[in-house]
């Protein structure tokens, strides 16, 4: 029976972007900085579907959807920098409504990764803090791929580092809506 990952030749590899978009001009291009551009939209490919991966997985890990992950990871920012957090915080950070938020702090409680007190100035607010087994277990698992990604960083000298933030400063920019889109 044949096998169909072998009956690839080898240089057909699936590409996810095209040297000859209409939509890009190239006219100052050679060849060669086309080809470094399709690389580094590939390399960026790569790590999207890297983070995406990771993202699911310490969902599942966690047992928790994305707004859940989203408030927990808030919350842990604010207590870190000794902010105190409330409940309109978070349907601020994650964007829903007071009723899901609620709800969202309601299952986060009955799961045991967050505690609801008293706030230490409005009597009339509650303030949501992270347990520390959650927080225990977002430090193991988060932190320490944040700590990978921050020693990625830190192998490169620092004019690569320079070119990286720039270029990542100019793609949030190109990334912002426009159009049909905005």
């Amino acid at each position: 029976m044949p096998d169909p990952k072998r009956d690839v030749p080898e240089d057909a590899v699936m590409r996810y972007f095209s040297r000859d978009s209409d939509l890009v001009d190239r006219s100052d291009l050679t060849e060669a900085d086309i080809d470094q551009c399709v690389r580094v939209m590939e390399a960026l490919r790569g790590w999207q579907e890297a983070a995406r991966t990771l993202s699911e997985a310490s969902k599942r890990y966690m047992k928790l959807n994305e707004s859940d992950m989203r408030a927990i990871r808030m919350i842990i920012r604010a207590q870190q920098q000794g902010r105190v957090v409330t409940p309109k915080d978070i349907a601020n950070e994650v964007g829903i409504s007071s009723a899901s938020t609620t709800k969202l702090v309601d299952r986060l409680v009955a799961g045991g990764h967050l505690v609801r007190s008293q706030h230490p100035s409005d009597r009339r607010t509650v303030c949501i803090e992270v347990t520390e087994s959650t927080r225990i277990s977002a430090h193991e698992t988060i932190g320490r791929q944040h700590a990978r990604r921050f020693a990625a960083a830190a192998t490169m000298p620092p004019a690569d580092r320079e070119a990286v933030i720039r270029f990542l400063t100019a793609l949030s920019a190109a990334d912002e809506p426009q159009g049909a889109l905005a």
